[in-house]
């Protein structure tokens, strides 16, 4: 058989009875073509999975974003903070003239976050009601306040008016602390600032770098100058920049300081030399109020020494002495 010669092989008598070579060839192209069409499908449903997968991946980010949203609003709503913003919200109270002008006097106190305005306004809501119920129930069962029945309404009015008035008082006192430690801070501040300007920097990089070396000693300063720092980078008008700085602070140092400031930007003027003599006028005027609170001391200490001091020290002295004559005439 390995012998035969290959003009003698025919490939008919290699095939199934009735099958001949024209049926070979033509189921091989059958096969091909189906084949062809076969690969072309499924490179085409090969694209086409991979969008609807791709479309599934974006159905399903979306649902766990809205998912998550929800459930972040729910825990929102089950916190004091989620509660006092749902009342605010319900009242209409940040549309109110009074949230406009509260908006200055936080940001005066250091507060500018959107949650310290929403505590606030539910503060002066809920606080009078608070202290007045809370009167109620003390007189009517704990007694702890000594007010007469007849005055039940009236000192109820007062308890309400103070809770009512309590947030402004708080805010005022913090605003307070915050204007001393600006003008306190303000004399060092201004030192930097010409040591700035006599090495060449300019004016946004001055306040931006004295806000760095201030963050520590003096924040609250530093904070404004960062503030106004950024507004000089961003704002068309360098004046409005200075002008929202003094409505920030509402000082007359820092007013003395803007108005160097606008004077030296438009009459070109040195601003080093400008800086040190106002750094060099609210050093002494520093020490002014030093000395001055010095020399109250006297005065404000006379009446704790006739009060505290001055029995003590008569019954040091005079005690012996009245000993004596009590046991002298205690004898007779």
């Amino acid at each position: 058989m390995s012998n035969m010669p290959v003009s003698n092989f025919h490939f008919d008598s290699w095939l199934p009875a009735g099958v001949t070579v024209e049926d070979l060839i033509s189921m091989t192209a059958g096969l091909a073509v189906v084949a062809t069409f076969y690969a072309v499908w499924h490179a085409l449903l090969g694209n086409a999975t991979l969008d609807r997968r791709l479309a599934h991946i974006a159905d399903r980010k979306e649902t766990m974003r809205q998912t998550a949203i929800a459930a972040k609003r729910h825990r929102e709503r089950l916190t004091p903070a989620g509660i006092m913003r749902d009342m605010v919200m319900r009242l209409n109270l940040l549309r109110s003239k009074h949230a406009t002008d509260s908006r200055m006097v936080l940001a005066r106190a250091g507060l500018r976050s959107r949650d310290a305005m929403i505590r606030y306004l539910f503060a002066r809501v809920a606080l009078p009601v608070v202290f007045g119920i809370g009167y109620l129930i003390d007189s009517y069962s704990l007694h702890l306040l000594p007010v007469p029945p007849q005055f039940r309404l009236l000192a109820t009015a007062a308890c309400a008016a103070f809770g009512f008035f309590a947030p402004g008082i708080y805010i005022r006192n913090m605003t307070t602390k915050r204007s001393k430690r600006i003008q306190m801070g303000l004399p060092d501040a201004l030192d930097l600032m010409v040591i700035c300007a006599e090495a060449g920097l300019s004016l946004d990089a001055t306040m931006s770098r004295v806000s760095r070396e201030l963050e520590h000693t003096w924040p609250e300063l530093a904070e404004e100058f960062s503030i106004t720092s950024a507004e000089l980078t961003f704002l068309p008008d360098r004046r409005q920049a200075f002008e929202n700085l003094n409505q920030r602070t509402d000082l007359g140092a820092i007013r003395g300081v803007v108005n160097t400031l606008t004077q030296t930007a438009k009459f070109g003027t040195p601003l080093a030399h400008s800086l040190r003599v106002l750094a060099a006028e609210y050093r002494d005027a520093r020490i002014f109020r030093a000395e001055e609170k010095a020399a109250r001391l006297p005065a404000l200490m006379t009446v704790p020494m006739i009060l505290f001091i001055l029995p003590t020290l008569f019954i040091v002295l005079l005690g012996p002495a009245g000993i004596n004559i009590v046991d002298t005439f205690s004898r007779r």
